[in-house]
């Protein structure tokens, strides 16, 4: 079945709810008699019925009043579509906005007169309305509202006055990672901060006290790498012990010194928690995760006889996937100062990569084994240009129907799997001289 008519089925199904012929958690329309309903699914009138209640008992949010106001449109949409087609004609959905659009969230009116106007059929769909109510969008869906809001002489976010300050923080945020003002509003009515960026404070807190722990037991808190403990630790990647998988990963907990730390910090929190805050744990966390394992992989064949520490690999995948977006959306970023603040970012990560190459040809003290490796920050990079911008770039939007998504992904797959046999049988092959085991 066609993407269109399983529109028309919602939309049908939508006009029901409306109408009040089907119960929410009802057996819908030409359900087999097999087809059993939701015993706590309660019947339309009822459900909102409570939610009002709670409402006005303060025990419900945002989502629970979008609900009501959705209940409410829909019976009045019922009452333009007699035969229950599923559709309404633009002209009488004006019409509808125009009567009561006072209820709606400005931002979700704007983005509903925008869905009107971008229409060529001269009808919308129930689904729409109800996906738009429910912050759900698919990518057509969201490419119709661009090509509305075009022709929509709208006020910006930028200029709204009298907002809190968690508003204006939520403002800030979106201003510094999204490149479209439709989307900017989207994410300013939607964001709940529920959950929290957990992610990326809860990886930096655990960097940060392994720091600390380390500088303790080893009595040093710069070059840490330079104690001849150092090596020791099961945490850290070394080629002698890279048959230990967990170390491909864990190694981000291990830092060469607080220099090392300091940046890492410091570019994961400025970056990754808004990052985290727009799109969420699930993406950036990928993106850091997938920047840290391609960064061991990277060292284990490009520089075989090094050990790797740090979270540059992640860091630098999430950091270099948002400069990239940057300038691929020059005109559409409004972040203040975002040439000097790109030259600023970059000349920290130069700094950092370079402070690694140097560290990496400096003579160990304490050979023959080498200082700690720089090729986890390109593994990084690599993965922040391809698979971090495609993310970035798809706010809201399902990545399974983005062809760059699973070409990246593709190429990532092969490139771990050619790095574990890589790891399984060049070594042997080549006859390399490792350092000894710590």
């Amino acid at each position: 079945m066609g993407r269109g008519s399983s529109n028309c089925t919602e939309g049908r199904r939508c006009a029901d709810l409306a109408a009040g012929r089907l119960c929410l958690g009802s057996t819908p329309r030409g359900a087999g008699p097999g087809a059993q309903r939701s015993p706590a699914a309660g019947c339309q009138t009822s459900s909102v019925l409570s939610l009002r209640q709670r409402c006005s008992a303060g025990l419900v949010g945002k989502l629970a009043l979008n609900e009501i106001i959705m209940d409410k449109y829909m019976k009045r949409l019922a009452k333009f579509d007699p035969d229950n087609t599923g559709y309404i004609s633009t002209e009488k959905f004006r019409t509808l906005l125009q009567r009561h659009g006072s209820e709606l969230d400005p931002h979700k009116l704007e983005v509903l007169l925008a869905l009107a106007d971008s229409n060529s059929e001269g009808r919308i769909c129930y689904q729409d309305f109800v996906n738009l109510m429910s912050n759900k969008r698919s990518n057509s869906f969201r490419q119709a509202i661009l090509q509305g809001n075009r022709r929509l002489c709208s006020k910006a976010l930028l200029e709204e006055t009298g907002l809190s300050l968690s508003q204006r923080l939520i403002r800030h945020v979106a201003y510094e990672t999204l490149p479209r003002e439709i989307d900017r509003k989207w994410y300013y009515d939607s964001y709940t901060c529920c959950p929290p960026p957990w992610f990326m404070i809860t990886i930096t807190i655990v960097e940060v006290a392994f720091f600390l722990y380390n500088g303790v037991v080893l009595d040093r808190f710069v070059l840490q790498v330079s104690h001849p403990l150092y090596l020791k630790n099961a945490l850290l990647y070394h080629p002698q012990l890279r048959a230990q998988a967990w170390r491909y990963l864990t190694y981000i907990f291990m830092h060469a010194g607080i220099e090392h730390l300091g940046l890492n910090v410091v570019l994961q929190l400025l970056v990754g928690v808004p990052l985290e805050m727009v799109h969420g744990a699930a993406r950036i966390s990928f993106v850091y995760v997938a920047g840290v394992v391609a960064g061991s992989l990277a060292v284990s064949v490009a520089d075989m006889t090094a050990p790797v520490v740090g979270s540059s690999g992640g860091v630098y995948a999430l950091v270099s996937a948002h400069l990239a977006n940057i300038v691929m959306n020059w005109s559409g970023m409004k972040c203040q100062f975002k040439l000097l603040r790109m030259a600023v970012a970059l000349i920290c990560m130069s700094f950092e990569f370079g402070r690694a190459v140097w560290l990496r040809f400096h003579p160990s003290a304490y050979p023959p084994c080498p200082h700690p490796s720089f090729m986890a920050h390109l593994g990084g990079v690599m993965v922040g240009v391809t698979l971090g911008v495609i993310i970035l770039r798809n706010y809201e939007q399902r990545l399974q129907d983005q062809t760059l998504w699973w070409i990246f992904l593709s190429i990532y797959v092969i490139f771990v799997l050619f790095a574990i046999f890589w790891n399984i049988f060049a070594y042997s092959l080549l006859d390399l001289k490792l350092p000894p085991p710590p």
